[in-house]
């Protein structure tokens, strides 16, 4: 092998890593926007973490987070809590971070 070898190898081994993790944190965070939502629409216990997944296993609709974004938005108009696309989109913005130091710490 050659040093150019170990070096492609270390950036594809990088690449999978840094991808993991975003997948990770990204998941966690709809989670918790997941929960956020929930307690809003009146749920807690089992049936705020079921509304949590559903808002994880929506974000496998298509790229990006216009996915969760409707599907909370739908939901929230449903139950008569309607929320603005801003403050939803930021509320999604400020647990990013959040989500990201968890994961990183292992949680």
């Amino acid at each position: 092998m050659t040093a150019f070898d170990d070096r492609r190898n270390a950036f594809e081994k990088q690449f999978a890593h840094d991808e993991d993790l975003r997948f990770k944190a990204t998941a966690r965070r709809n989670k918790i926007f997941g929960l956020w939502v929930a307690e809003r629409l009146g749920k807690s216990g089992d049936e705020a973490e079921a509304y949590a997944k559903s808002v994880v296993l929506a974000d496998f609709e298509e790229a990006g987070d216009g996915d969760v974004l409707r599907k909370v938005r739908q939901d929230l108009d449903g139950a008569g809590k309607s929320m603005g696309d801003a403050e939803l989109q930021a509320k999604l913005n400020e647990l990013t971070g959040r989500a990201i130091e968890e994961v990183k710490a292992g949680r």
